[in-house]
C-alpha cells in the first residue's frame, strides 16, 4: 500500500541533514546502517515502512510511532533493522496485532495426527 508521508504529516519537527540526503535510506530488511532518529530524511522512510507493515494509515498511529522512535526507544537500538523491528513489535502490541505480522507472513506448522 506504500504510504507517502510528508513532513507536514509529522507531529514533531526534524532537522534536515542535507549532507546525507542522497545516501540510501531504509527500504526494508536487512539494513545494518545506523538510524538517525533526528534526521527527517531517515525518519520518513522508516515511519513509512512501519506504517506499511502495520497496514495502517491512521495519523494517531503515526504520531505515536514518532514518540516511540524519538524518546521511548532505548538508545542501544541503533541500526535501521533494529529500529524497524522495535517499532513494528511495540506498535503491534498496542494495536492488538500479533507481532506486526500480516497473515501472509505467518508460517503455519503442520499438525500431527
Amino acid at each position: 500500500m506504500e504510504l507517502e508521508i510528508k513532513p507536514s504529516d509529522l507531529y514533531f519537527k526534524y532537522r534536515r541533514n542535507k549532507e546525507l540526503r542522497g545516501e540510501p535510506k531504509f527500504t526494508g530488511k536487512p539494513d545494518s546502517s545506523t538510524y538517525d532518529r533526528d534526521d527527517l530524511y531517515d525518519v520518513i522512510p522508516m515511519l513509512s515502512a512501519v506504517m506499511d507493515k502495520l497496514r495502517c494509515q491512521d495519523a494517531n498511529v503515526l504520531h505515536r510511532l514518532e514518540e516511540l522512535a524519538g524518546d521511548e526507544m532505548p538508545k542501544f537500538i541503533t541500526s535501521r533493522e533494529e529500529v524497524f523491528d522495535f517499532l513494528v513489535n511495540v506498535m503491534s502490541d498496542m494495536l492488538g496485532q500479533p507481532t506486526g505480522l500480516s497473515t501472509d507472513d505467518v508460517v503455519h506448522e503442520e499438525t500431527k495426527p
